[in-house]
């Protein structure tokens, strides 16, 4: 009688068993287990012919195109390494990020009350709001920064005193507002129009579970879109808000119109004298991509700033993903040497 532990015992499992004649048949015993992934095949990536010989064109065309700036003397590259930190330029330069600056601070600080009004449940002030979006967003900026170097013409005096009433102080228009405090006044109120959009999108982007969860907890309104709202809605404003200040870089250039000595004035008041436009036009180029590079790198970190509460591993920055490209290619390389 067999019992239940033979039946598991593995002496009884290579046993000999017996056969119909009464003989024992014997078993060879099992063959020992080879290590694991001794006899798998060897993975061979993939040749992607195509991805090669793209990347080959489009370098050999990036090698003409440097070839052709480098060796090209029309640039005048000794003209613009004499211009690119000279003292003009710099001043312009100065202007230009004090400018920039100044617009996209009190762009935000009059766009964010903009917002909240849009968004409130009280139909004048989201009308208002609405009306005033509406206007500096549909009129160009070069209009407009006009219109206001221009405002003399509709209101030659400005007062302070009781409205409808009479007036305790007045001024001459043209006297108070000069070309770069008109230029401060265009482009702040251009840029707010946009900067409530853009605050109205990232609260709207966040879930309205969150504003009912701190009701329910009895926070206060302000609290809430202060200490809960905002801080989620970051994530969304932060992009949109870094490409709005590299736009606002660039589109202070255009208050050259009304003789701001910002860099690309500063630039045309030397070529004017010189005759050297295109090395000119290089440095303030030159100077353009330097200024956005940098502000580019900042608004990558503070988006990953953003983006601890949302993602479990924040995403890798640029010289992190430079080198896990490099072992990537370096792995890729090793093994189409081994194939």
């Amino acid at each position: 009688m067999v019992s239940p532990s033979d039946l598991t015992d593995p002496v009884h499992e290579s046993a000999p068993a017996p056969s119909e004649d009464g003989a024992k048949t014997s078993f060879r015993a099992p063959a020992p287990e080879s290590p694991p992934g001794e006899d798998l095949p060897r993975i061979v990536p993939r040749r992607r012919i195509g991805r090669l010989l793209s990347a080959a064109v489009a370098l050999l065309l990036f090698a003409m195109v440097v070839n052709s700036v480098v060796r090209n003397r029309a640039f005048q590259w000794d003209v613009v390494g004499s211009y690119f930190t000279s003292a003009a330029v710099l001043d312009g330069l100065l202007l230009t990020l004090w400018l920039t600056a100044l617009v996209m601070v009190l762009g935000f600080v009059l766009g964010i009350p903009l917002a909240v009004m849009r968004l409130s449940g009280n139909p004048v002030l989201a009308t208002l709001s609405w009306g005033f979006v509406w206007i500096f967003r549909s009129t160009p900026l070069l209009v407009q920064l006009l219109f206001w170097f221009n405002i003399g013409a509709l209101y030659p005096t400005l007062g302070l005193g009781i409205p409808f009433g009479p007036q305790f102080v007045t001024v001459k228009t043209v006297n108070l507002l000069g070309p770069a405090l008109t230029a401060v006044i265009g482009l702040t109120l251009h840029e707010a129009a946009y900067a409530a959009e853009v605050v109205r999108g990232g609260i709207l982007s966040v879930d309205a579970g969150q504003t009912e969860a701190a009701q329910a907890l009895g926070i206060g309104k302000a609290r809430t879109l202060r200490r809960i709202v905002v801080p989620q809605a970051m994530r969304s404003i932060v992009p949109t808000a870094g490409n709005m200040l590299i736009g606002t870089l660039k589109g202070t250039s255009i208050v050259s119109v009304l003789a701001v000595h910002d860099l690309l004035y500063s630039v045309q008041l030397v070529y004017n004298q010189t005759y050297q436009v295109i090395p000119l036009l290089v440095v303030a180029t030159l100077w353009y991509i330097a200024v956005t590079t940098v502000l580019s790198v900042g608004q990558f970190y503070v988006e990953r700033h953003y983006a601890r509460g949302a993602a479990r591993t924040l995403p890798p920055t640029p010289v992190q993903r430079l080198r896990a490209r490099l072992a990537a290619y370096r792995l890729s390389l090793r093994s189409l040497s081994n194939y």
